[in-house]
C-alpha cells in the first residue's frame, strides 16, 4: 500500500512571504492570469484532503472560500472550533504527529498542506511533511507573513525539480530530508 504524501504547495514573494502582514494578497491576485496557473489545477486534483491552520481558514473564509464535500478539510486550531461550520470541515484537536500518521495510512489522493506559516512550520518540527512546491513571484512585498515561522531548526531539501514560466515566475518541487 503506497502511503499518501504530505505536501505543502505555496505561493512566496521573491522575499520569502506568503501575504503581508495583514494577510492581503493582493500582489499575488492582481497578476494576470496565466494558462495552466503554474500546475495547480493538476495538483489539485492528485489531492482530496486539505490541511489549513485556524488563520487561513479564517482569511479564506473572508475571501469567499467554498467547502464542501469534495475533498476533506482538516483545520489544526488552539482556539474552540466555531458553532457552524461548512460540510467537510473538520477541526482537528490530536497531535500532528498522530494526525499526520493516521492521514498518511488512510486511502486516497496526497495531502495539501496549505499554510499558513504556523501550521507549516509545525509540521515541519514533526518531519511531517514530505514535498514543498514553492511557485514564487517576481515580487518584493517587504515584510509579510513568512513561508515557515520562525525557530531553530535545520531541514535538508532535495530538488526534485524546477520550471521557470515566461511570466518570470518559478517553481521549485522540494522533497523533504529527514
Amino acid at each position: 500500500m503506497r502511503l499518501r504524501k504530505i505536501i505543502v504547495n505555496i505561493a512566496t514573494s521573491a522575499d520569502g512571504f506568503v501575504a503581508r502582514p495583514d494577510g492581503n494578497l493582493d500582489w499575488l491576485t492582481e497578476r494576470p492570469p496565466v494558462k495552466g496557473f503554474y500546475g495547480l489545477p493538476e495538483f489539485e486534483r492528485s489531492t482530496d484532503t486539505k490541511v489549513l491552520g485556524r488563520k487561513t481558514y479564517d482569511r479564506s473564509l473572508q475571501l469567499g472560500a467554498r467547502f464542501g464535500t469534495g475533498a476533506a478539510h482538516y483545520v489544526f486550531s488552539r482556539r474552540p472550533a466555531p458553532g457552524s461550520v461548512p460540510a467537510g470541515v473538520h477541526f482537528v484537536s490530536e497531535s500532528i504527529r498522530t494526525f499526520a500518521e493516521g492521514v498518511r495510512r488512510q486511502p486516497g489522493k496526497n495531502v495539501w498542506l496549505m499554510g499558513g506559516a504556523e501550521i507549516i512550520g509545525s509540521f515541519l518540527d514533526e518531519h511531517a511533511i514530505d514535498e514543498f512546491i514553492i511557485t514564487i513571484v517576481p515580487t518584493f512585498i517587504g515584510e509579510g507573513i513568512p513561508l515557515v515561522a520562525p525557530r531553530h531548526r535545520h531541514v535538508p531539501l532535495r530538488l526534485l525539480g524546477l520550471e521557470q514560466f515566461p511570466d518570470g515566475v518559478v517553481q521549485l518541487h522540494y522533497e523533504v530530508g529527514q
